[in-house]
Protein backbone atom coordinates (compact mmCIF):
# COMPACT_ATOMS: atom_id res chain seq x y z
CA UNK A 1 0.00 0.00 0.00
CA UNK A 2 1.15 3.52 -0.66
CA UNK A 3 2.55 5.34 2.15
CA UNK A 4 1.68 8.64 1.38
CA UNK A 5 -0.30 10.61 -1.54
CA UNK A 6 1.41 12.09 -4.32
CA UNK A 7 1.24 16.38 -3.20
CA UNK A 8 -0.46 17.64 -6.82
CA UNK A 9 1.57 20.10 -8.95
CA UNK A 10 0.40 23.54 -7.50
CA UNK A 11 -1.19 26.38 -9.32
CA UNK A 12 0.28 29.74 -10.34
CA UNK A 13 1.06 31.23 -6.74
CA UNK A 14 -1.80 34.22 -6.12
CA UNK A 15 0.06 35.26 -2.48
CA UNK A 16 2.79 34.16 -0.99
CA UNK A 17 2.73 34.63 3.26
CA UNK A 18 6.68 35.11 4.36
CA UNK A 19 7.03 33.95 7.77
CA UNK A 20 10.24 33.61 9.40
CA UNK A 21 10.64 31.85 12.73
CA UNK A 22 13.54 34.31 13.53
CA UNK A 23 11.02 37.12 13.86
CA UNK A 24 8.24 38.22 16.73
CA UNK A 25 5.03 36.13 15.71
CA UNK A 26 3.17 39.38 15.77
CA UNK A 27 5.43 41.30 13.11
CA UNK A 28 5.05 37.31 11.31
CA UNK A 29 1.48 37.81 10.06
CA UNK A 30 1.94 41.36 8.32
CA UNK A 31 5.17 40.08 6.75
CA UNK A 32 5.17 40.00 2.27
CA UNK A 33 7.66 39.34 -0.20
CA UNK A 34 7.52 39.37 -3.58
CA UNK A 35 7.70 35.43 -5.79
CA UNK A 36 11.24 36.17 -6.62
CA UNK A 37 12.87 36.73 -3.27
CA UNK A 38 10.27 33.81 -1.98
CA UNK A 39 12.31 31.30 -4.25
CA UNK A 40 16.11 33.29 -3.52
CA UNK A 41 15.44 32.61 0.03
CA UNK A 42 13.10 29.43 0.40
CA UNK A 43 16.01 27.31 2.11
CA UNK A 44 15.70 30.57 5.11
CA UNK A 45 12.05 30.88 5.23
CA UNK A 46 8.82 29.00 6.16
CA UNK A 47 6.29 30.27 3.40
CA UNK A 48 2.36 29.43 3.53
CA UNK A 49 1.52 29.09 -0.07
CA UNK A 50 -2.36 29.78 -1.25
CA UNK A 51 -3.73 28.14 -3.93
CA UNK A 52 -6.68 29.82 -6.17
CA UNK A 53 -9.59 28.74 -6.32
CA UNK A 54 -9.69 26.41 -10.18
CA UNK A 55 -12.11 27.10 -12.42
CA UNK A 56 -14.66 24.79 -13.45
CA UNK A 57 -13.69 21.98 -15.91
CA UNK A 58 -16.02 21.68 -18.65
CA UNK A 59 -17.07 17.91 -19.38
CA UNK A 60 -14.87 16.22 -22.56
CA UNK A 61 -17.70 15.20 -25.30
CA UNK A 62 -17.12 11.64 -24.86
CA UNK A 63 -16.79 9.38 -21.85
CA UNK A 64 -17.34 9.97 -17.99
CA UNK A 65 -15.35 12.69 -16.41
CA UNK A 66 -14.56 11.91 -12.75
CA UNK A 67 -13.05 15.11 -10.77
CA UNK A 68 -10.39 13.49 -8.29
CA UNK A 69 -11.48 13.51 -4.50
CA UNK A 70 -8.81 14.76 -0.96
CA UNK A 71 -9.09 12.15 1.16
CA UNK A 72 -11.89 13.26 3.52
CA UNK A 73 -14.50 13.17 0.70
CA UNK A 74 -13.24 10.11 -0.48
CA UNK A 75 -13.84 8.97 3.44
CA UNK A 76 -17.04 10.46 3.41
CA UNK A 77 -18.30 9.13 -0.33
CA UNK A 78 -17.08 5.50 1.02
CA UNK A 79 -19.20 5.70 3.87
CA UNK A 80 -22.15 6.97 2.04
CA UNK A 81 -21.67 4.59 -0.35
CA UNK A 82 -21.18 7.16 -3.10
CA UNK A 83 -18.79 6.93 -6.39
CA UNK A 84 -18.22 11.13 -6.26
CA UNK A 85 -18.45 13.98 -3.62
CA UNK A 86 -18.01 17.56 -3.76
CA UNK A 87 -17.20 20.11 -1.18
CA UNK A 88 -20.89 21.42 0.26
CA UNK A 89 -22.54 17.73 -0.71
CA UNK A 90 -25.04 16.65 2.16
CA UNK A 91 -24.66 12.89 2.73
CA UNK A 92 -26.16 10.17 4.77
CA UNK A 93 -23.01 8.32 6.47
CA UNK A 94 -22.47 5.11 8.25
CA UNK A 95 -21.09 5.68 11.16
CA UNK A 96 -17.97 3.03 12.13
CA UNK A 97 -17.74 3.80 15.64
CA UNK A 98 -19.56 6.00 18.12
CA UNK A 99 -17.64 7.78 21.10
CA UNK A 100 -19.19 8.98 24.46
CA UNK A 101 -17.81 9.89 27.89
CA UNK A 102 -19.49 10.70 30.84
CA UNK A 103 -19.53 14.54 30.43
CA UNK A 104 -21.94 14.30 27.38
CA UNK A 105 -23.08 10.46 27.20
CA UNK A 106 -26.19 10.54 29.77
CA UNK A 107 -27.81 13.13 27.98
CA UNK A 108 -26.95 11.33 24.79
CA UNK A 109 -28.63 8.26 25.98
CA UNK A 110 -31.96 10.55 26.85
CA UNK A 111 -32.18 11.44 23.59
CA UNK A 112 -31.91 8.16 22.19
CA UNK A 113 -34.37 6.47 24.47
CA UNK A 114 -36.93 9.82 24.13
CA UNK A 115 -36.69 9.18 20.26
CA UNK A 116 -36.64 5.77 19.49
CA UNK A 117 -38.26 4.49 22.53
CA UNK A 118 -37.90 2.99 26.30
CA UNK A 119 -37.17 -0.09 25.05
CA UNK A 120 -34.96 0.66 21.92
CA UNK A 121 -32.01 -1.05 21.76
CA UNK A 122 -28.79 0.88 19.94
CA UNK A 123 -27.85 0.01 16.21
CA UNK A 124 -25.01 -2.05 17.01
CA UNK A 125 -23.67 -3.26 20.61
CA UNK A 126 -19.85 -3.08 19.21
CA UNK A 127 -19.95 -0.18 17.59
CA UNK A 128 -20.36 1.93 20.40
CA UNK A 129 -17.26 3.20 22.62
CA UNK A 130 -18.24 4.44 26.08
CA UNK A 131 -15.42 6.02 28.00
CA UNK A 132 -15.54 8.06 31.77
CA UNK A 133 -12.78 10.10 31.71
CA UNK A 134 -13.82 13.43 32.46
CA UNK A 135 -15.07 14.16 36.18
CA UNK A 136 -14.20 10.95 37.91
CA UNK A 137 -12.12 11.30 40.23
CA UNK A 138 -13.85 13.81 42.18
CA UNK A 139 -16.67 14.01 45.13
CA UNK A 140 -19.06 15.77 43.42
CA UNK A 141 -21.89 14.05 43.42
CA UNK A 142 -23.52 15.09 40.30
CA UNK A 143 -20.43 13.71 38.70
CA UNK A 144 -20.48 10.50 39.98
CA UNK A 145 -23.89 9.94 39.16
CA UNK A 146 -22.91 10.46 35.32
CA UNK A 147 -20.59 7.46 35.69
CA UNK A 148 -23.62 5.57 37.27
CA UNK A 149 -25.99 6.06 34.22
CA UNK A 150 -23.31 5.00 31.70
CA UNK A 151 -23.18 2.18 33.61
CA UNK A 152 -26.74 1.63 33.79
CA UNK A 153 -27.34 1.72 30.05
CA UNK A 154 -24.40 0.09 28.91
CA UNK A 155 -25.66 -3.04 31.12
CA UNK A 156 -29.30 -2.80 29.63
CA UNK A 157 -27.94 -2.79 25.95
CA UNK A 158 -24.81 -4.88 26.03
CA UNK A 159 -22.32 -2.37 25.56
CA UNK A 160 -19.69 -4.81 24.33
CA UNK A 161 -17.05 -1.72 24.97
CA UNK A 162 -17.81 0.37 28.23
CA UNK A 163 -14.34 0.86 30.21
CA UNK A 164 -15.67 1.21 33.63
CA UNK A 165 -14.85 2.63 36.77
CA UNK A 166 -16.10 1.77 40.08
CA UNK A 167 -13.36 2.18 42.73
CA UNK A 168 -12.35 5.82 42.78
CA UNK A 169 -9.74 5.55 45.51
CA UNK A 170 -7.82 3.64 43.24
CA UNK A 171 -7.83 3.53 39.69
CA UNK A 172 -5.43 0.63 39.16
CA UNK A 173 -7.95 -1.61 41.12
CA UNK A 174 -10.36 -1.01 37.91
CA UNK A 175 -8.64 -2.97 34.77
CA UNK A 176 -11.69 -2.18 32.91
CA UNK A 177 -10.64 1.74 33.15
CA UNK A 178 -9.16 3.50 30.46
CA UNK A 179 -8.31 7.09 31.15
CA UNK A 180 -8.54 10.04 28.43
CA UNK A 181 -11.50 8.93 25.57
CA UNK A 182 -8.95 10.23 22.83
CA UNK A 183 -5.85 8.02 24.03
CA UNK A 184 -7.87 5.13 24.40
CA UNK A 185 -9.41 4.57 21.51
CA UNK A 186 -5.92 4.56 19.75
CA UNK A 187 -4.93 2.34 22.41
CA UNK A 188 -7.59 -0.52 22.59
CA UNK A 189 -7.59 -0.50 18.82
CA UNK A 190 -10.73 1.78 17.38
CA UNK A 191 -9.23 3.98 15.23
CA UNK A 192 -8.91 2.31 11.99
CA UNK A 193 -7.42 4.02 8.52
CA UNK A 194 -10.77 4.39 5.78
CA UNK A 195 -13.78 4.41 8.21
CA UNK A 196 -15.68 6.88 10.18
CA UNK A 197 -15.93 7.31 14.10
CA UNK A 198 -17.52 10.14 15.55
CA UNK A 199 -17.72 11.08 19.32
CA UNK A 200 -19.54 13.48 21.45
CA UNK A 201 -16.29 15.67 22.22
CA UNK A 202 -14.76 18.22 19.76
CA UNK A 203 -11.71 16.82 20.09
CA UNK A 204 -12.69 13.38 18.72
CA UNK A 205 -10.52 14.73 15.45
CA UNK A 206 -6.98 13.12 17.21
CA UNK A 207 -8.51 9.96 15.86
CA UNK A 208 -7.67 11.38 12.12
CA UNK A 209 -3.91 10.50 12.67
CA UNK A 210 -5.08 7.07 11.69
CA UNK A 211 -6.28 8.56 8.29
CA UNK A 212 -9.66 8.15 9.30
CA UNK A 213 -12.98 10.75 9.69
CA UNK A 214 -13.00 11.50 12.82
CA UNK A 215 -15.36 14.53 14.07
CA UNK A 216 -17.17 15.63 17.27
CA UNK A 217 -20.77 15.72 17.46
CA UNK A 218 -23.81 16.57 19.87
CA UNK A 219 -25.74 14.96 22.11
CA UNK A 220 -28.65 15.12 19.90
CA UNK A 221 -27.00 13.97 16.51
CA UNK A 222 -25.45 11.33 18.93
CA UNK A 223 -28.81 9.48 19.66
CA UNK A 224 -29.86 9.49 16.63
CA UNK A 225 -26.41 7.59 15.93
CA UNK A 226 -27.18 5.66 18.32
CA UNK A 227 -30.38 4.55 16.94
CA UNK A 228 -29.69 4.39 13.46
CA UNK A 229 -26.05 4.44 12.73
CA UNK A 230 -26.39 6.98 10.61
CA UNK A 231 -25.50 11.09 10.30
CA UNK A 232 -26.41 13.53 8.30
CA UNK A 233 -22.86 15.10 7.33
CA UNK A 234 -21.86 17.84 4.86
CA UNK A 235 -18.97 17.50 3.37
CA UNK A 236 -16.26 19.89 3.75
CA UNK A 237 -13.76 21.80 1.67
CA UNK A 238 -9.97 20.25 2.47
CA UNK A 239 -7.08 22.54 3.27
CA UNK A 240 -3.84 20.94 2.81
CA UNK A 241 -1.10 21.95 4.90
CA UNK A 242 2.81 20.22 3.35
CA UNK A 243 5.21 20.11 6.00
CA UNK A 244 8.65 19.51 5.02
CA UNK A 245 12.43 19.40 6.60
CA UNK A 246 14.15 18.09 9.59
CA UNK A 247 12.37 18.73 12.80
CA UNK A 248 15.00 20.40 14.98
CA UNK A 249 15.69 18.63 18.51
CA UNK A 250 14.15 20.89 20.79
CA UNK A 251 10.69 21.15 18.90
CA UNK A 252 7.78 18.49 19.73
CA UNK A 253 4.15 18.30 17.19
CA UNK A 254 2.71 20.61 19.43
CA UNK A 255 5.05 23.50 18.19
CA UNK A 256 3.62 22.28 14.91
CA UNK A 257 0.43 22.64 15.35
CA UNK A 258 0.68 25.88 17.12
CA UNK A 259 2.73 27.62 14.31
CA UNK A 260 -0.31 26.50 12.04
CA UNK A 261 -3.03 27.84 14.26
CA UNK A 262 -0.62 30.88 14.87
CA UNK A 263 -0.67 31.13 11.10
CA UNK A 264 -4.36 30.66 9.80
CA UNK A 265 -6.41 31.48 13.09
CA UNK A 266 -8.86 29.99 15.26
CA UNK A 267 -11.22 30.49 12.48
CA UNK A 268 -8.93 29.82 9.85
CA UNK A 269 -10.41 26.27 9.23
CA UNK A 270 -13.79 26.31 10.40
CA UNK A 271 -15.61 23.41 9.05
CA UNK A 272 -13.30 22.67 6.70
CA UNK A 273 -11.16 19.29 6.38
CA UNK A 274 -7.21 20.17 7.69
CA UNK A 275 -4.97 17.11 5.68
CA UNK A 276 -1.47 16.99 6.86
CA UNK A 277 1.25 15.91 4.78
CA UNK A 278 4.90 16.58 3.83
CA UNK A 279 8.24 14.56 4.59
CA UNK A 280 7.91 15.83 8.21
CA UNK A 281 4.89 14.46 8.67
CA UNK A 282 6.10 11.13 7.73
CA UNK A 283 8.61 11.32 9.92
CA UNK A 284 6.05 11.89 12.56
CA UNK A 285 5.28 8.96 15.46
CA UNK A 286 1.68 8.45 16.00
CA UNK A 287 1.76 9.90 19.28
CA UNK A 288 3.05 12.76 17.47
CA UNK A 289 0.34 12.87 14.59
CA UNK A 290 -2.31 12.37 16.97
CA UNK A 291 -0.99 15.52 18.88
CA UNK A 292 -0.88 17.17 15.61
CA UNK A 293 -4.59 15.98 14.33
CA UNK A 294 -6.08 16.65 18.04
CA UNK A 295 -5.69 20.92 17.91
CA UNK A 296 -7.56 20.87 14.37
CA UNK A 297 -10.63 21.68 16.23
CA UNK A 298 -9.15 24.74 18.17
CA UNK A 299 -8.33 26.37 14.15
CA UNK A 300 -12.54 25.87 13.85
CA UNK A 301 -11.90 22.56 11.85
CA UNK A 302 -14.43 19.55 10.98
CA UNK A 303 -11.79 16.92 10.81
CA UNK A 304 -8.09 16.58 10.83
CA UNK A 305 -6.31 14.07 8.80
CA UNK A 306 -2.78 12.05 7.81
CA UNK A 307 -2.54 9.45 5.24
CA UNK A 308 -1.96 6.53 6.78
CA UNK A 309 1.30 4.65 6.22
CA UNK A 310 3.87 2.13 7.65
CA UNK A 311 4.14 4.11 10.81
CA UNK A 312 0.17 3.82 11.17
CA UNK A 313 0.10 -0.12 10.18
CA UNK A 314 3.19 -0.86 13.13
CA UNK A 315 0.97 0.74 15.55
CA UNK A 316 -1.72 -1.16 14.52
CA UNK A 317 -0.43 -4.17 14.65
CA UNK A 318 -1.53 -5.42 18.38
CA UNK A 319 -4.48 -3.27 18.75
CA UNK A 320 -7.12 -4.89 16.21
CA UNK A 321 -7.83 -7.60 14.28
CA UNK A 322 -10.56 -5.60 12.06
CA UNK A 323 -9.93 -5.55 8.55
CA UNK A 324 -9.44 -1.48 7.35
CA UNK A 325 -8.65 0.17 4.00
CA UNK A 326 -6.98 3.41 3.96
CA UNK A 327 -7.83 6.29 1.00
CA UNK A 328 -5.93 8.94 -0.33
CA UNK A 329 -6.03 11.83 -1.79
CA UNK A 330 -6.23 11.77 -5.22
CA UNK A 331 -3.22 13.51 -7.88
CA UNK A 332 -6.08 15.86 -9.01
CA UNK A 333 -7.97 16.82 -6.00
CA UNK A 334 -8.97 19.97 -5.39
CA UNK A 335 -7.70 21.81 -2.12
CA UNK A 336 -9.31 25.02 -0.79
CA UNK A 337 -5.99 26.06 -0.39
CA UNK A 338 -2.12 24.84 -0.02
CA UNK A 339 0.37 25.99 2.67
CA UNK A 340 3.90 24.95 2.99
CA UNK A 341 5.99 24.81 5.90
CA UNK A 342 9.83 24.20 6.33
CA UNK A 343 9.82 22.60 9.71
CA UNK A 344 13.61 22.73 9.85
CA UNK A 345 13.43 26.71 10.90
CA UNK A 346 10.53 26.14 13.48
CA UNK A 347 11.44 27.27 17.46
CA UNK A 348 9.38 26.61 20.29
CA UNK A 349 6.08 28.42 20.60
CA UNK A 350 3.57 28.99 23.07
CA UNK A 351 0.32 30.11 22.57
CA UNK A 352 -0.58 33.05 25.18
CA UNK A 353 -3.74 34.05 26.98
CA UNK A 354 -6.26 33.73 26.06
CA UNK A 355 -6.70 31.95 23.14
CA UNK A 356 -4.79 29.12 21.20
CA UNK A 357 -4.01 31.60 17.98
CA UNK A 358 -2.52 34.08 19.99
CA UNK A 359 0.97 32.59 18.81
CA UNK A 360 4.34 34.22 20.75
CA UNK A 361 8.10 32.73 20.64
CA UNK A 362 9.01 31.08 23.82
CA UNK A 363 11.91 33.08 24.60
CA UNK A 364 10.08 36.38 23.71
CA UNK A 365 7.89 35.49 26.83
CA UNK A 366 11.04 34.80 29.43
CA UNK A 367 10.34 37.36 31.86
CA UNK A 368 6.42 35.97 32.04
CA UNK A 369 6.33 34.58 35.77
CA UNK A 370 5.04 31.52 36.14
CA UNK A 371 2.87 29.92 39.26
CA UNK A 372 2.71 26.31 38.02
CA UNK A 373 2.96 23.51 35.37
CA UNK A 374 0.35 21.00 33.97
CA UNK A 375 1.60 18.37 31.80
CA UNK A 376 -1.29 15.83 30.94
CA UNK A 377 -4.46 15.83 28.83
CA UNK A 378 -5.17 14.26 25.30
CA UNK A 379 -3.15 16.82 23.80
CA UNK A 380 -0.06 16.68 26.12
CA UNK A 381 -0.10 13.21 28.37
CA UNK A 382 1.00 10.43 26.61
CA UNK A 383 3.67 8.59 27.02
CA UNK A 384 6.31 10.14 24.45
CA UNK A 385 5.42 13.58 25.71
CA UNK A 386 6.14 12.13 29.17
CA UNK A 387 9.46 10.77 27.97
CA UNK A 388 10.26 14.74 26.22
CA UNK A 389 9.49 16.29 29.36
CA UNK A 390 11.82 13.69 31.76
CA UNK A 391 14.66 14.40 29.06
CA UNK A 392 14.45 18.35 29.88
CA UNK A 393 14.63 17.77 33.69
CA UNK A 394 17.39 14.73 33.16
CA UNK A 395 19.11 17.53 31.09
CA UNK A 396 19.05 20.44 33.74
CA UNK A 397 19.63 18.26 36.96
CA UNK A 398 17.76 20.69 38.75
CA UNK A 399 14.75 20.89 40.77
CA UNK A 400 11.63 22.73 39.54
CA UNK A 401 10.68 26.46 40.80
CA UNK A 402 7.10 25.45 40.71
CA UNK A 403 4.04 22.85 41.72
CA UNK A 404 4.49 20.45 38.60
CA UNK A 405 1.20 18.51 38.27
CA UNK A 406 1.94 15.40 36.22
CA UNK A 407 -1.35 13.41 34.71
CA UNK A 408 -0.80 10.63 32.79
CA UNK A 409 -3.65 10.32 30.15
CA UNK A 410 -4.41 6.34 30.46
CA UNK A 411 -3.68 3.61 32.67
CA UNK A 412 -1.69 1.87 29.93
CA UNK A 413 0.42 5.77 30.05
CA UNK A 414 0.41 5.40 33.68
CA UNK A 415 2.47 2.35 34.18
CA UNK A 416 5.33 3.67 31.25
CA UNK A 417 5.67 6.28 33.23
CA UNK A 418 6.56 3.55 36.07
CA UNK A 419 8.46 1.44 33.94
CA UNK A 420 9.76 2.15 30.76
CA UNK A 421 13.83 3.40 31.32
CA UNK A 422 14.00 7.26 29.76
CA UNK A 423 16.92 6.82 26.86
CA UNK A 424 20.33 7.99 28.06
CA UNK A 425 19.56 8.01 31.62
CA UNK A 426 21.01 4.97 33.01
CA UNK A 427 17.91 3.04 33.33
CA UNK A 428 16.11 5.66 34.94
CA UNK A 429 12.15 5.80 34.69
CA UNK A 430 10.09 9.08 34.34
CA UNK A 431 8.73 8.59 37.11
CA UNK A 432 12.26 8.24 39.12
CA UNK A 433 13.52 11.54 37.20
CA UNK A 434 10.11 13.29 38.23
CA UNK A 435 11.12 12.56 41.72
CA UNK A 436 14.22 13.49 41.82
CA UNK A 437 13.30 16.78 40.14
CA UNK A 438 10.55 17.31 42.43
CA UNK A 439 7.74 17.28 41.01
CA UNK A 440 4.15 15.81 42.19
CA UNK A 441 3.74 12.43 42.03
CA UNK A 442 1.78 11.09 38.88
CA UNK A 443 -1.40 11.42 39.51
CA UNK A 444 -4.71 9.07 38.11
CA UNK A 445 -5.60 9.31 34.34
CA UNK A 446 -8.01 11.59 34.02
CA UNK A 447 -8.61 14.92 32.04
CA UNK A 448 -10.52 16.78 34.69
CA UNK A 449 -8.42 19.68 35.04
CA UNK A 450 -8.05 20.54 31.51
CA UNK A 451 -12.06 20.56 31.36
CA UNK A 452 -11.95 22.91 34.69
CA UNK A 453 -13.76 19.92 36.36
CA UNK A 454 -15.30 19.81 40.01
CA UNK A 455 -13.30 22.45 42.90
CA UNK A 456 -11.68 19.55 44.09
CA UNK A 457 -10.20 18.09 40.55
CA UNK A 458 -6.58 17.17 41.24
CA UNK A 459 -4.32 19.96 39.28
CA UNK A 460 -7.69 22.32 38.42
CA UNK A 461 -6.81 26.39 38.93
CA UNK A 462 -8.52 27.56 41.88
CA UNK A 463 -6.96 30.37 42.08
CA UNK A 464 -5.64 33.65 39.35
CA UNK A 465 -2.58 31.86 38.80
CA UNK A 466 -0.70 31.92 35.53
CA UNK A 467 -0.04 28.00 33.87
CA UNK A 468 2.17 26.40 31.75
CA UNK A 469 0.17 23.68 30.13
CA UNK A 470 0.43 21.05 27.89
CA UNK A 471 -3.33 21.00 27.00
CA UNK A 472 -5.14 22.69 24.33
CA UNK A 473 -7.16 25.43 25.35
CA UNK A 474 -6.33 28.25 27.22
CA UNK A 475 -9.62 30.39 27.08
CA UNK A 476 -10.46 32.22 30.33
CA UNK A 477 -11.87 29.69 33.01
CA UNK A 478 -10.84 26.57 30.78
CA UNK A 479 -9.09 24.71 33.47
CA UNK A 480 -11.06 26.57 36.45
CA UNK A 481 -10.45 29.89 38.00
CA UNK A 482 -11.98 32.52 35.17
CA UNK A 483 -8.84 35.02 36.12
CA UNK A 484 -6.39 32.42 35.17
CA UNK A 485 -4.10 32.48 32.99
CA UNK A 486 -2.89 29.83 30.72
CA UNK A 487 0.35 29.87 28.44
CA UNK A 488 -0.30 26.74 25.81
CA UNK A 489 3.22 24.69 25.64
CA UNK A 490 4.88 21.49 24.64
CA UNK A 491 6.01 19.18 27.00
CA UNK A 492 9.68 20.84 26.57
CA UNK A 493 8.76 24.41 27.23
CA UNK A 494 6.54 23.02 30.26
CA UNK A 495 9.25 21.06 31.51
CA UNK A 496 11.99 23.85 30.84
CA UNK A 497 9.57 26.72 32.70
CA UNK A 498 8.72 24.81 35.49
CA UNK A 499 12.51 24.40 36.30
CA UNK A 500 12.88 28.45 36.08
CA UNK A 501 9.96 29.53 37.25
CA UNK A 502 8.98 31.74 34.42
CA UNK A 503 8.09 30.64 30.53
CA UNK A 504 11.07 29.33 29.13
CA UNK A 505 12.86 28.14 25.95
CA UNK A 506 13.77 24.55 26.29
CA UNK A 507 16.82 25.36 24.19
CA UNK A 508 18.09 26.64 27.71
CA UNK A 509 18.98 22.95 28.75
CA UNK A 510 18.85 21.04 25.36
CA UNK A 511 21.22 22.56 23.66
Amino acid sequence: MASSPVAPTLSPILQKKNVSFSASCSQASSLRISAAATKKHASKKIVSVITPQQSKREPSTTGTVKTGMTMTEKLLARASEKTQLSPGDNVWANVDVLMTHDVCGPAAFGVFKREFGENAKVWDREKVVVIPDHYIFTTDELANRNVDTLREFCIEQNIKYFYDIKDLADFKANPDYKGVCHIALAQEGHCRPGEVLLGTDSHTCTAGAFGQFATGIGITDAGFVLGTGKLLLKVPPTLRFILDGEMPDYVLAKDLILQIIGEISVAGARYKAMEFVGSTVESLTMEDRMTLCNMVIEAGGKNGVVPADTTTYYYLQDKTSVPYEPVYSDGQARFLSEYSFDISKLEPLVAKPHSPDNRALARECRHVKIDRVYIGSCTGGKTEDFMAAAKVFLASGKKVKVPTFLVPATQKVWMDVYSLPVPESGGKTCSQIFEEAGCDTPASPTCGACMGGPRDTYARINEPQVCVSTTNRNFPGRMGHKEGQVYLASPYTAAASALTGFVTDPREFLL
